[in-house]
């Protein structure tokens, strides 16, 4: 006999159900591989000696689900097993010709895991449900499992991509799922259900998009476009245009695209976007066309860690709140179009996690990270400490919970960026309109002052400047601080830029400004004033 099943628990004993007569071996898992019967010796079966009633009959023996991958072509003359779909076991079939195959293809079974999705509004949303034993149950959701595993449930469903998960607290008796299962590996749903049969009262509500997927990417929000078309089949490159990757992630839930590879042209597209639809579906189309070879859509949403987002904007997804600034306060999580703290489980906080959310937000590298219980009791994403080893803050949010508790954190970027300001001390009517240029030209044996000055944001600390002549260093007074030089002459030439220094938060920080470069000339002075500042991905330069 063969055990197809071993649904164990640490609080049980172990309880074990054996196929018998027949098993699948060498697969992904207790539902796939090449089928084998029992006749005196475990015997493989021949390519072609088993139709589709009789996988279906193989399926629902090892109780997993429908037949959805089934290798050979079947012919009547061919077949062993000659099922009418309604028997119990494969080996309960009238069988011709018991054929087994010592050499040459097997039979290859894939079985569905035995899931479904029950009072939904749609196809693919509703209350997981496992069949186990014969019953169906809803699904448990305890705290490590995460929307990483979740999205599986939509992947086994054909369902496209996971889009959300929520508690369905309707529910009496469930399945529950083990620990241990789960953190080992990538298990099955079935592979990892208690033998239990204590009722939690908590079911699994997820919702899936249907009908659109992205594949093969580093998460939930990237990775090559599908669309379900009776299967589901690549888009082409170009297909797709902004208006319609901004449709797809939307309808995801993953943000912004920040990244859409091919240059799509409106000959060329397939999905003529206007912005506002809620799934990319809606569109109007022309010409579906889909590849089955050559370059396919790829899209990466802003809510995918690591993916090609703007750094130094921020992340539509992650957030620090109540702080001094953008890089430093209370760490808040987007889900579901809520913004909330985090509270970690099942593992504890560490400073590689704060790094993470630090460089998710543009903001550097991780300061500081503390665990505060002081707020007002309210609802807060809680995630997995154990599933931000490998996964993202999205992917390893969990459930949701109303504590008190919160994380504060502190990046390296805290500090606003200097702004560096010239004044020359000669005088010259004409006024200027603000102009993009990186370069002031100061006449020959004139006098000239630079400022360095931040937006107020924390009291003290110090500028120093950077310049040919050498490095200068003054307190910042009323968040500024002047240095004067005069006779300008060659040894002024060339690159000044404004360092601010302050010690907050027991670290010191430091934040500095964008360059300037100072050019000598013997013609009139045009421009009496100047002021460089903004970050590089968004520079004004002024002049008075």
């Amino acid at each position: 006999m063969d055990c197809f099943e071993d649904p164990s628990s640490p609080s049980q004993s172990l309880e074990l159900k054996c196929s018998e007569s027949v098993r699948l071996v060498g697969g992904s898992g207790l539902c796939s591989g090449s089928l084998q019967i029992w006749n005196q010796s475990w015997t493989s079966v021949c390519e072609g000696a088993l139709d589709l009633r009789g996988a279906e009959v193989l399926c629902r023996e090892l109780d997993c689900g429908a037949a959805s991958f089934f290798q050979g072509a079947l012919s009547p003359v061919g077949q062993t097993f000659h099922c009418e779909g309604h028997e119990s076991a494969l080996m309960d079939c009238p069988r011709s010709r018991p054929k087994t195959c010592s050499s040459g293809p097997s039979v290859n079974v894939t079985c569905s895991e035995p899931l479904r999705l029950m009072r939904g509004a749609r196809r693919c949303a509703g209350t997981v449900e496992v069949r186990k034993r014969g019953e169906w149950r809803p699904l448990y959701n305890p705290g490590y499992w995460t929307l990483g595993h979740t999205e599986a449930v939509c992947r086994d469903l054909d369902c496209g991509s996971l889009v959300s998960v929520e508690e369905d607290r309707s529910q009496t008796s469930t399945w529950v799922i083990s620990e241990g299962c789960v953190e080992r590996r990538k298990s099955a749903v079935r592979e990892c259900l208690f033998a239990s049969d204590d009722s939690y009262g908590m079911g699994l509500g997820v919702v899936c998009s249907e009908s659109v997927r992205l594949v093969g990417g580093s998460g939930l929000c990237s990775g090559s476009l599908q669309i379900w078309d009776q299967s589901w089949t690549s888009v082409c490159e170009g297909a797709l245009d902004l208006r319609g990757a901004e449709v797809l992630c939307r309808e995801l839930d993953c943000g912004a695209p920040s990244f859409l590879q091919g240059a799509p042209s409106p000959v060329g597209q397939t999905f003529h976007c206007e912005g506002h639809e809620s799934a990319l579906m809606d569109c109007p189309r022309s010409r579906p066309k889909t590849c089955s070879s050559g370059p396919s859509v790829n899209v990466t949403c802003s809510g995918e860690r690591g993916g090609a987002q703007v750094r130094g904007r921020g992340s539509e997804r992650v957030r620090l709140v109540g702080g001094s600034g953008r890089c430093d306060g209370i760490l808040e999580l987007r889900h579901r179009g809520d913004w909330r703290r985090v509270k970690t489980s099942f593992g504890r906080w560490t400073l590689r996690h704060t790094a993470d959310a630090c460089r998710d937000l543009g903001c550097g590298s991780a300061v500081k990270q503390k665990k505060r219980g002081d707020f007002p009791k309210s609802p807060v994403w809680e995630v997995s400490a154990y599933c931000l080893r490998s996964s993202s803050l999205r992917e390893c949010i969990s459930e949701e919970d109303s504590t008190s508790t919160g994380m504060e954190l502190v990046c390296s970027d805290l500090l606003n960026r200097p702004i560096l300001s010239l004044v020359v001390a000669v005088g010259v009517s004409q006024v200027e309109d603000q102009v993009e240029v990186q370069a002031v030209r100061v006449q020959l044996g004139s006098q000239f002052l630079v400022q360095c000055s931040v937006k107020p944001q924390f009291p003290g600390g110090s500028f120093q400047l950077l310049s040919p002549s050498g490095n200068h260093t003054l307190p910042a007074v009323n968040h500024s601080a002047h240095f004067l030089f005069n006779h300008t002459g060659p040894a002024h030439k060339g690159n000044y830029t404004c360092v601010y220094h302050l010690q907050v938060f027991n670290h010191s920080f430091t934040s500095e400004s964008e360059r300037l470069e100072l050019r000598l000339g013997s013609t009139p002075i045009l421009y009496r004033h100047m002021t460089v500042t903004g970050p590089s991905h968004d520079r004004h330069r002024t002049f008075t």
